[in-house]
């Protein structure tokens, strides 16, 4: 197999779509597929052919990427690529999609002779369009080099995690580390809800914990796009985190662990979401402190 690739992306929203632009700018015939097809289109002037169905974007293909909503999503989707999948194609399925998931989608895999590779990646929109996620990894050793261009050209690093996809090792740790992720993203909004409700300049709370083993680069980000109003285009949109949030809770519940913070998180988010805040970035579970729109805008009216 050569370095330039034909590959199949199917699911073209934040994440898919910088990971498309990025395989095309790196040579690779692209196929891209989204359910609403506007999100695909605008790749065409990248170089990217815009597949009418999903069967039509695997049809001769080296490698099928997946970057779709859910487990139950990349299913069914890969469902209707099936006529078009060819035995022998690696499948990078990137989707968040929970333990369980994993194991339907890897069993897909082999009903169809597909090459399973289960590749999670951490980071959000400015890394995905940079070429800068980190990817995480199983799948065969000795298949590793037919996805390794495809991999190299939407990540700066990948850690594999194992040699059986369907394990769902590299799911387990993208689990871990965005239980880690969405759990700092609510204290930092917390933080600043407090800070307004007590009357405290949040700047006087930065200042304290400055250089300190307390202070956080991530941290200063989120606020920073909650107080400037900058909650759009999402990071990484509060329905998205809202959902791995549960794929947490229900690891650990499957597992005999009690995630209270996580379960809190995936509430606060939900009601985030409700109060209609579930396309902008994850920081806006912010507005979840409130019952009502806080004074000033979105941002929490400090001067």
């Amino acid at each position: 197999m050569t370095d330039k690739l034909t590959v199949s992306v199917l699911g073209t929203g934040i994440m898919g779509a910088a990971m498309a632009r990025n395989l095309a700018r790196a040579g690779h015939t692209v196929r891209a597929w989204n359910r609403s097809r506007d999100k695909a289109e605008p790749l065409a002037t990248d170089g990217a052919h815009i597949a009418g169905t999903p069967a039509e974007a695997v049809r001769g293909a080296d490698v099928v990427l997946t970057m779709l909503y859910d487990g139950p999503a990349a299913l069914e989707v890969m469902r209707q690529a099936a006529p078009g999948l060819s035995p022998g194609t690696a499948w990078v399925q990137s989707t968040t999609a929970g333990v369980d998931a994993v194991a339907d989608l890897a069993a897909f895999a082999d009903e169809h002779g597909l090459v399973f590779f289960d590749a999670p990646v951490l980071g959000t929109r400015r890394p995905a369009e940079a070429g800068q996620l980190l990817v995480l990894a199983a799948g065969p050793a000795d298949a590793r080099d037919a996805v390794a261009p495809v991999l190299d050209a939407v990540g700066s690093r990948t850690v594999w995690t194992g040699e059986d996809g369907a394990a769902g090792s590299a799911t387990r740790l993208k689990l871990v580390a965005n239980s880690w992720v969405i759990a700092a993203t609510n204290a930092a909004g917390e933080v600043l809800a407090l800070s307004k409700a007590l009357g405290v300049d949040p700047d006087g709370f930065f200042d304290a914990i400055a250089g300190g083993p307390l202070d956080m680069g991530y941290l200063r980000a989120k606020a920073g796009l909650i107080r400037d109003g900058a909650l759009t285009p999402p990071q990484f949109a509060v329905t998205t985190a809202a959902k791995d949030a549960r794929l947490i809770v229900e690891a650990g519940e499957a597992n005999g662990v009690r995630l209270d913070i996580a379960a809190a998180g995936a509430e606060r988010l939900e009601r985030a979401a409700a109060q209609g805040h579930g396309g902008e970035d994850m920081a806006a579970a912010y507005f979840a402190s409130f019952d009502e729109k806080p004074s000033g805008g979105p941002r929490p009216g400090y001067g």
